[in-house]
């Protein structure tokens, strides 16, 4: 019945015509920005606020109208150019999420923003060099899947985000697979749970931890590969990194970026994903020399310009490290 509704569902519209003009607010998306009511103080390296929409419940043409508007003709482009209409509307909600997010944290329309991508394809705000609109620099990562979509931000640190579904199936055996990608610690923690569920479950968190660190990192899966790092999810619900040793220490490059400063964050999200947030570590934060302060993070459900839900504290958010 499920993908019944989605291939029944109002199909994208197409890019305007004739071309869009220059990308200006008018009075209809001044309205718009403006109803984009502010969050909380997001402190700077210390917190991290969580934006997720779920692709499902957003089917209205009129509305998914409006968030193509936000978006640049490139990202048009690119949107209607996916094979289907449920990866069109993933795409386009992907981005117009991003865009609302920001502008936020930093009073600017939405459709203003400007992006760059660094060499590993890491997407990043382009400010211009005279921009004063930020008085910290402003970090942002996107992680989506068919049934849900997140936007994390911070200020002055890198984030990496990642989500998974709790139940997402695999071609392959868990352990080929952890053969495969993870380091032998990690193969030996997998090995010794004896229930299949168990440890599939425990196989996408660290999966899910994994592509957090990575991204954060702006390197990706390519640029640090899963086998040089492992993920310790300690007993105490501490999550530490582990760096590999450097076998081939001249020759392999992938290792330079890699380190052991970096906080986690992993949680149950809507009851059906894991999420995992990955920033660098406040080394200048200390809880009275009881070690680092842990992070914070708050989360809200959003139909931008419509709904804002904050949702930390509740069922939709359950803390698991």
């Amino acid at each position: 019945m499920r993908h019944r509704l989605l291939r029944r569902a109002m199909p994208l519209p197409p890019p305007p015509s004739p071309p869009p003009a220059p990308r200006t607010p008018g009075v209809a998306g001044a309205r718009l920005f403006s109803s984009l009511p502010p969050p909380p103080p997001l402190q700077p390296r210390r917190e991290v606020h969580v934006w997720y929409l779920l692709p499902d419940e957003l089917n209205d043409a009129s509305q998914l109208k409006m968030y193509m508007d936000l978006l640049s003709p490139s990202e048009r482009k690119t949107a209607l150019s996916m094979n289907g209409e449920k990866l069109q509307k993933g795409a386009v909600l992907s981005r117009a999420l991003v865009r609302t997010t920001l502008s936020r944290y930093c009073k600017v329309d939405p459709r203003s923003f400007e992006f760059k991508k660094n060499k590993f394809g890491k997407p990043e705000i382009l400010w211009q060099s005279d921009d004063s609109r930020m008085e910290w620099p402003l970090h942002f990562n996107i992680s989506h899947t068919t049934s849900l979509i997140a936007c994390g931000i911070t200020i002055d640190t890198p984030i990496g985000i990642d989500i998974e579904e709790k139940k997402r199936k695999t071609m392959k055996n868990i352990l080929s697979l952890a053969h495969r990608y993870f380091t032998p610690s990690e193969v030996d923690y997998l090995t010794k749970i004896p229930d299949p569920d168990a440890q599939q479950k425990e196989f996408i968190k660290l999966w899910t931890l994994k592509e957090a660190y990575v991204k954060a990192l702006g390197r990706g899966f390519s640029g640090a590969p899963f086998n040089k790092f492992s993920i310790i999810l300690a007993a105490n619900n501490r999550i530490q990194i582990s760096v590999a040793p450097k076998v081939f220490k001249d020759s392999d490059s992938s290792y330079d970026c890699l380190s052991e400063n970096w906080q986690f964050s992993l949680a149950e999200l809507n009851s059906s994903h894991y999420m995992a947030v990955c920033v660098e570590d406040d080394l200048r934060s200390s809880d009275s020399g009881n070690g680092r302060l842990p992070l914070g993070l708050k989360v809200w459900k959003t139909v931008p310009f419509l709904e804002d839900t904050l949702v930390s504290g509740t069922e939709a958010v359950k803390l698991i490290s």
